[in-house]
């Protein structure tokens, strides 16, 4: 329709990253280390399969109407017993489940944000976060961070000279783009930053099941005084992301807030999928499925650090996460990572240029590898590629 008159929010919907990363991840014959896509050869079809018959033969009826908006009661009441795994004691009515965890970003958005309102998050964050977030006309302020997390003083300085902040988005495990954890003591200091301040908190944790080495860490949940932190949890990285079932743990206030958006929203996440996984769950062991994900993903990460330490030229900066699934990569200042990635497309290529994980701009000369989704031989090919592209870029 030509003229038509749109929403002014729209504006902030036309980046393309989103898009051209899950294109580049389905280009047949490309390596692409772009899109963190679990391993398809681990998803578990044939349990998956025999749960969905045994809930439609059981309960079909049931799942096929229409359901409670919060979710399906032992599915949260599973959620919330695995909550203690990450230290946060938990009941079922502080569960809610959405229809993937990014479903829950979008809800936080509508909960907390104004036009004009700030979110502080980590410098770089997760794309879709900045996405969904900015959709709803709010700025960023980029907290300084480095291995062990958001830079304490840096949080209050800024926190300390700006009254517009609603929200603070991180990542404190394995995060995304940088694949970094941060340490029990920043978690501390962040959080007795957050009730000094009064802030509220959205701690997106997706890959926290997949640790492949080094210590545990408690959830900023676990350390919440005032119900300030709302903690996202999903099914995608460790089940399946085609199912679309993630969960938002919140305290009374907040729920309540979540719930009446999510009853406005979709009226509630898929009945049959939520009842297929709370079989699943009940008639599967969930930890041993995880180990042999991690056991893969070790590999494949191992695989590609050992090829990168042995290819890319000096100068290079690469994360060593002790789980997720990415790898960041710094190159030398003066380089362009989108630019490049024009190149390492001509050799069969793919990644995802660092630029669009900074919701300010600049840091041009960043990049993420997931590992997760590749073949180790097509990690070691793909990667022997990319430091040919890169030295003749330097």
């Amino acid at each position: 329709m030509k003229n038509q008159k749109y929403a002014k929010r729209m504006k902030r919907m036309e980046s393309k990253e989103m898009k051209e990363i899950l294109e580049l991840a389905d280009v047949p014959g490309l390596i692409s280390f772009a899109g963190g896509l679990p391993a398809p050869e681990l998803f578990p079809i044939e349990a998956l399969k025999a749960s969905a018959t045994e809930v439609l033969d059981s309960v079909g009826r049931k799942a096929l109407q229409y359901n409670d908006p919060v979710g399906y009661g032992p599915l949260r009441e599973w959620i919330a017993k695995r909550m203690e795994t990450v230290g946060a004691s938990v009941e079922a009515k502080d569960i809610l489940i959405t229809s993937g965890s990014q479903q829950g970003l979008d809800f936080a958005g509508k909960v907390f944000l104004d036009e004009g309102d700030v979110v502080l998050c980590e410098s770089p964050s997760y794309l879709g976060a900045i996405n969904a977030l900015g959709a709803y006309e709010c700025d960023f302020i980029e907290v300084p961070t480095d291995d062990d997390g958001m830079i304490i003083e840096e949080l209050e300085k800024i926190a300390a000279s700006n009254d517009k902040i609603k929200l603070v988005y991180v990542i404190p495990d394995f995060q995304n783009p940088t694949g970094k954890t941060w340490s029990d003591k920043r978690r501390k200091e962040f959080m007795e930053v957050i009730e000094k301040y009064g802030l509220a908190v959205l701690e997106d944790c997706p890959y926290g099941e997949l640790r492949y080495g080094g210590e545990s860490k408690k959830s900023l949940k676990s350390m919440d005084k005032s119900d300030r932190v709302i903690y996202l949890g999903t099914f995608s990285k460790i089940l399946s992301p085609g199912i679309r079932i993630g969960w938002v743990c919140a305290g009374e206030e907040a729920m309540d807030m979540f719930v009446k958006v999510k009853q406005r929203s979709d009226v509630h996440t898929n009945s049959v999928s939520q009842m297929e996984v709370s079989n699943f769950l009940a008639n599967n062991d969930i930890d041993e499925h995880i180990s042999k994900i991690k056991e893969l993903y070790r590999k494949r990460r191992n695989v590609m650090l050992e090829t990168i330490d042995a290819n890319f030229p000096e100068g290079i900066q690469t994360t060593r996460p002790d789980g997720g699934l990415f790898l960041w990569v710094v190159l030398p200042e003066k380089m362009d990572a989108k630019e490049m990635l024009k190149k390492a497309v001509e050799n069969n290529v793919g990644y995802v240029p660092g630029g669009a994980f900074f919701p300010n701009g600049d840091n041009k000369n960043t990049m993420r590898l997931s590992f997760s989704n590749m073949e180790e031989e097509k990690i070691v090919e793909g990667i022997k590629i990319l430091a040919e592209v890169i030295k003749k870029e330097i």
